[in-house]
C-alpha cells in the first residue's frame, strides 16, 4: 500500500492553501520577472497563515514599524485565536464566488485591497482583545492610508466577506457585519 506524501496531506487537510500554491506556481512559470515576489509571498511558507502573515507584514510594514513587528504582532493574534486562518480563507471564497474580477484562489492574497484589510483587522481586532489597542490603532491607520479602507479595531465581522475595491469604506467602533 502506498503512503500519503506530505503535499498529499496537506491538499486533503486544506485545499485553499493548495490551490493557492499551485497557482502562485502557474503564476512564477507565466511571469518569471515576478518570481521573486510569488516566492517571498507565497511558495516561500509552510502554511496559509504564514503566506497570509507576511504578505500583510510586507504591505502595512514601513519605516516607523518594520515588517517583522507585524509579523510577529500577528503571529501573537493567530496563536491567541486560530480561527482567523478560517476566516481568511471563508473571505478568499467568497471574494472568488462573488467578484467576477476575481480568478483564482490567490489573487485576493496578492493583489486585492479590500482582502487584505479585512484580513489586517482580524489581526487587529484579535490584538484590540488581547489589549494591545495601541498596535491595533496602528494597524487600522495604516491598513486606512494603504487601502483607503478605515476599520476600527473593535467592529465584529464574520466569515465569508467579499469586499469590492474597499476604496472610501468605514467600519466604526461598535459595528457589526454578520456572516
Amino acid at each position: 500500500m502506498r503512503q500519503a506524501t506530505k503535499t498529499q496531506s496537506v491538499e486533503r487537510l486544506d485545499p485553499v492553501w493548495s490551490r493557492i500554491r499551485e497557482e502562485a506556481q502557474d503564476v512564477a512559470r507565466q511571469e518569471p520577472a515576478l518570481g521573486g515576489f510569488i516566492f517571498a509571498s507565497v511558495l516561500n511558507h509552510d502554511s496559509f497563515e504564514q503566506a497570509l502573515i507576511h504578505r500583510l507584514a510586507a504591505r502595512l510594514g514601513n519605516a516607523d514599524l518594520g515588517a517583522d513587528l507585524v509579523v510577529q504582532a500577528f503571529a501573537d493574534a493567530l496563536e491567541a485565536e486560530p480561527e482567523i486562518g478560517h476566516a481568511a480563507r471563508a473571505d478568499i471564497i467568497a471574494t472568488f464566488d462573488r467578484d467576477p474580477a476575481c480568478h483564482r484562489y490567490v489573487d485576493p492574497l496578492l493583489y486585492f485591497k479590500g482582502y487584505q484589510s479585512m484580513q489586517a483587522h482580524r489581526m487587529a481586532h484579535r490584538l484590540w482583545h488581547l489589549g494591545r489597542k495601541d498596535f491595533a490603532y496602528y494597524l487600522q491607520s495604516r491598513s486606512s492610508m494603504i487601502a483607503s479602507m478605515d476599520i476600527h479595531p473593535a467592529a465584529l465581522i464574520g466569515m465569508g466577506i467579499m469586499v469590492d475595491h474597499g476604496h472610501d469604506i468605514v467600519i466604526g467602533e461598535t459595528a457589526v457585519v454578520e456572516d
